[in-house]
């Protein structure tokens, strides 16, 4: 993808599933995350779902899904107004640096926007400076703390 090609922002279609299995596969190997066939399937049928609060938009150059957003749209208890979390974004290796990953933060402001989110909000690894930089050009990190509970 040549450094100045648009890309198209768009919701992900059936047939986009076997670029963003690729695509997830990198992104949880990225984190080093054990993400199972199971769960990989079902996050694929909620994206397809419209009834589901998941939604998946990809970034497409030169006829390629190079990029994804998985966002959970939901009600909250601190605005009237539902927000949206971006829970997962990722850019394929060879498409970074371009434009791709703003690109998808900037169709989320405009959903949230046109939608009447009352906000977006995502979090990241504290060591991930390439990610960090993109997002610092939108918002700051707000000092909170993530703590993760498990069942036994």
């Amino acid at each position: 993808m040549p450094s100045s090609a648009p890309c198209i922002i768009r919701a992900a279609l059936p047939s986009d599933e076997p670029a963003w299995r690729a695509l997830w596969r990198a992104y949880c190997d990225f984190y080093e995350a054990d993400v199972g066939d199971e769960v990989t399937a079902r996050t694929w049928k909620r994206i397809l779902d419209p009834d589901s609060a998941v939604m998946c938009v990809v970034a497409e150059a030169e006829g390629k899904v190079v990029g994804f957003a998985h966002c959970v749209v939901h009600e909250n208890t601190w605005e009237t107004q539902p927000v949206c979390y971006l829970e997962d974004l990722f850019v394929a290796r060879t498409a970074r640096g371009r434009g791709v990953g703003a690109a998808l933060i900037e169709w989320l402001r405009n959903a949230m926007r046109a939608e009447g989110w009352a906000r977006v909000y995502w979090m990241t690894k504290e060591d991930n400076a390439v990610a960090r930089r993109l997002y610092d050009r939108y918002s700051k990190a707000d000092g909170f703390v993530r703590y993760v509970m498990k069942p036994r």
